[in-house]
């Protein structure tokens, strides 16, 4: 039975849309201004604290891959991908609750646990969305400025990336089953992701507390590392699928023993 998932599929396709399009805007204006941060490269990495540089990612920032390593992808990628993906993830079964459609769906000869699978798997629609939009446009924006970008490693640092964005969803899906109030399963989702992401950065600071940020996905993935080493981390990405899975089996036992 798939009903489900075709269903949900159509639902995240306008938002999912609609925000590809501003993660393209957004890449595009951060491409516009690669060519000034090209060329005041070491003046802008003496300026920035330790700990900055630590959580952006900052390292040769006069070439495309460290540019988009240290900017573009820790702003739209980790932290406004991974804040959205929760959010979105935490109305999925929360909206049903609140709206009172689950009960009906729950009518129907499926599974409470099919139920939860179908509809986290129609996530593939933002995440495919998201993925074109930023490589599109990032690809075509290094032509654009004369620039070369290897397309295998553009290609494995979203392909990487995606272990993550399922991380941040999968936060949501535990809140989800958790609230009967949508808003109240989105707003306490992505400032989870959002905390979670500050203490990464913030860990950095001190030397004896760096250890904090080893529970935080933002830490399993490294975007200048694959961009600019080539440096594929599986081992982290494996981690966080994990930890995705993890939150799946938690918010499955949640919501097959809660009173809907």
């Amino acid at each position: 039975m798939t009903a489900i998932l075709r269903n949900e599929s159509r639902r995240l396709r306008r938002g999912s849309l609609l925000l590809s399009g501003l993660f393209a805007m957004l890449t595009a204006f951060f491409l516009a201004v690669f060519p000034a941060i090209r060329d005041e490269a070491e003046v802008i990495m003496d300026a920035y604290p330790e700990f900055v540089i630590e959580l952006m990612g900052l390292e040769e920032l006069n070439t495309i891959e460290g540019f988009a390593g240290g900017y573009i992808y820790p702003f739209i990628w980790v932290l406004f991908g991974g804040v959205y993906l929760a959010y979105v993830s935490a109305g999925l079964i929360a909206g049903d609750i609140q709206s009172r459609t689950l009960d009906l769906t729950l009518s129907n000869p499926v599974s409470r646990e099919s139920v939860l699978a179908q509809k986290v798997a129609a996530l593939w629609v933002p995440i495919l969305a998201l993925n074109g939009a930023v490589v599109v446009t990032l690809a075509l924006g290094a032509v654009a400025l004369g620039e070369r970008l290897d397309i295998v490693a553009l290609a494995m640092v979203h392909l990487l990336g995606v272990p993550y964005l399922l991380v941040c969803a999968g936060i949501g899906v535990v809140f989800s089953v958790l609230f009967d109030r949508v808003g109240r399963a989105q707003v306490t989702s992505l400032g989870l992701v959002f905390v979670l992401w500050l203490v990464d950065g913030l860990s950095y600071t001190d030397p004896d507390y760096e250890w904090i940020g080893q529970f935080t996905p933002s830490r399993y993935y490294d975007p200048t590392g694959i961009l600019v080493h080539g440096e594929y981390g599986f081992l982290d990405a494996s981690l966080l699928l994990a930890a995705f899975v993890a939150s799946l089996v938690v918010a499955a036992a949640i919501f097959v023993r809660r009173d809907i």
